[in-house]
């Protein structure tokens, strides 16, 4: 759990807590008080996860982190036996008799759905989408009568009830991103969703300046780029993360932030071009992404 706590207070403080991002992080964490999940979805790169981290953190309670994928099954989440453990007793206080007591019980380590439940965690469900609609069946029963139950664990109890304190927040791509599970309808009806979307381009060029520490000036070039650039796609198009990969790179390289720059022309190829071509659907689909790469930063903009 150390090292999950540093990881919040490391995102929390990379969130830039703009009006709107506290007025989302205030309803989001009343909703929760009230005893209703919450439930963040967005494209990638939107800052979901932050916002997730940051949210939990509000709770002052302890955070339980699960990464969904597709792997992910109930032993994952409840728990299993790991083994034996196995005890021997030797009685010889009796030098003529002899007496040999030997016991082997299975060893059980709780899940972290299980352990968060029981202890009144707040559980951050990363990419929920991306693990089996059969797997998060579970989370109706947690959600709907406030227990979790014990499926093929063996235990004696059928279900543990859930913690008074226990909540949780889910985090989605849409659905048309790879690898991405279509949510069962009776899930989402108990959740409350909330769309994060790309922030407008003078929001992202703010976060751009104050987590690479350049002139915002500089940075809005950079994100009015990027945000010009993501029109051109219908989905998965750059993100704001992309942004800050170009800022980081010209400010570690001193790169001019100029489209007439090559060197500059060439770091938006790279880091753009791939992200960019995913989303064209022409026969050469990464050399019209460097070609509108180019466009692009000869329309760039820098008011000094």
């Amino acid at each position: 759990m150390t090292v999950l706590k540093e990881k919040i207070k490391k995102d929390s403080r990379a969130l830039i807590q703009d009006s709107e991002t506290k007025d989302l992080l205030s309803r989001s964490l009343q909703y929760l008080k009230a005893g209703y999940p919450i439930h963040f979805t967005g494209p990638s790169g939107a800052g979901k996860t932050s916002m997730a981290l940051a949210l939990a953190k509000k709770r002052k309670k302890p955070v339980m982190l699960i990464h969904g994928n597709h792997e992910l099954n109930n032993k994952d989440l409840i728990g299993d036996f790991t083994g034996y453990t196995s005890k021997k007793v030797v009685d010889n206080y009796i030098r003529s008799v002899y007496k040999k007591d030997e016991s082997i019980t299975e060893t059980w380590r709780d899940g972290r759905l299980l352990e968060a439940v029981k202890n009144g965690y707040t559980l951050v469900y990363d990419e929920f989408t991306r693990s089996q609609p059969t797997t998060n069946n579970i989370f109706l029963s947690i959600l709907e009568e406030g227990v979790l139950p014990l499926y093929g664990s063996k235990l004696t109890e059928p279900f543990v009830p859930v913690h008074p304190d226990f909540a949780v927040i889910f985090t989605s791509n849409p659905d048309e991103y790879a690898g991405v599970f279509h949510t069962q309808d009776a899930l989402l009806d108990r959740l409350i969703t909330i769309h994060v979307d790309y922030k407008e381009v003078d929001r992202e060029a703010k976060i751009v300046s104050q987590k690479v520490d350049i002139k915002e000036e500089k940075a809005k070039a950079i994100t009015a780029l990027v945000a010009d650039l993501r029109k051109g796609c219908k989905k998965n198009g750059p993100s704001l993360r992309a942004s800050l990969m170009i800022a980081k790179l010209a400010t570690e390289g001193d790169i001019p932030v100029d489209g007439d720059n090559e060197d500059f022309k060439r770091l938006c190829k790279d880091i753009l071009g791939h992200q960019l071509s995913r989303c064209l659907d022409g026969e050469q689909p990464l050399k019209e992404a460097e070609e509108m790469i180019l466009r692009a930063c000869e329309n760039m903009k820098v008011t000094e």
